[in-house]
């Protein structure tokens, strides 16, 4: 099993790339994200995983070991072959993916091109508990909520507010308290956002 590469890609293309190793040229499929960090005459190192099946050998390649990990948890998944997989990733980073499927959450799934309601239901079904989030760094506007966020609306749904109402509580929070926000507990999140909402007090109380 080939694990990574080292080599000087001979070609960068949208899809994939040639990386000459030891005068061979080995084509690698990859993410558009993993693609931008290779340049033409500059020699890389990526981490690869290679899917065999019976009328071909195809290799795709990684910039960190982390997403190659992802990337084969994914392709355990029914239905999720090497090419959604990687379609996953280009839309969502490692870390994204993690929280999407701690939290349950199919619309970040449903953003991957190809994947509707009932394919996202599957993926969090079949991969829970076997992504966790790691605490890495998400960015800034990612799609996919925190680990909180599910926890906070359906405890304020519960309550009696709508889901409109609460997630325009919680936007505004974010804007003016980011230092409770920044904390990831979910009590205290709670606590500030009913504070926001009429001091705890119930709709129409």
């Amino acid at each position: 099993m080939i694990s990574t590469l080292r080599g000087v890609p001979q070609q960068v293309n949208l899809n994939n790339a040639v990386i000459e190793v030891g005068g061979f040229g080995m084509l690698v499929q990859a993410t558009p994200q993993t693609l931008s960090t290779l340049q033409v005459g500059r020699e890389a190192l990526v981490h690869t995983s290679m899917v065999v099946r019976e009328d071909s050998m195809t290799l795709f390649c990684f910039a960190s070991g982390d997403e190659r990990e992802v990337f084969e948890v994914l392709t355990g998944v029914s239905g999720i072959g090497p090419r959604t997989g990687l379609a996953i990733l280009s839309v969502h980073t490692p870390e994204e993916v993690r929280i999407a499927a701690s939290t349950k959450d199919t619309k970040a799934f449903t953003k991957v091109s190809g994947i509707g309601p009932k394919g996202a239901q599957r993926i969090v079904l079949e991969l829970n508990g076997k992504l966790v989030p790691t605490g890495g760094p998400v960015p800034a506007g990612s799609p996919t909520a925190p680990t909180w966020e599910p926890q906070v609306l359906e405890a304020l749904t519960g309550l009696g507010w709508t889901e409109k109402d609460a997630n325009k509580a919680l936007e505004a929070l974010a804007k003016n308290d980011p230092e409770i926000v920044a904390t990831g507990s979910v009590p205290e999140i709670l606590r500030a956002v009913l504070r926001s909402l009429g001091r705890g007090n119930r709709p129409g109380n």
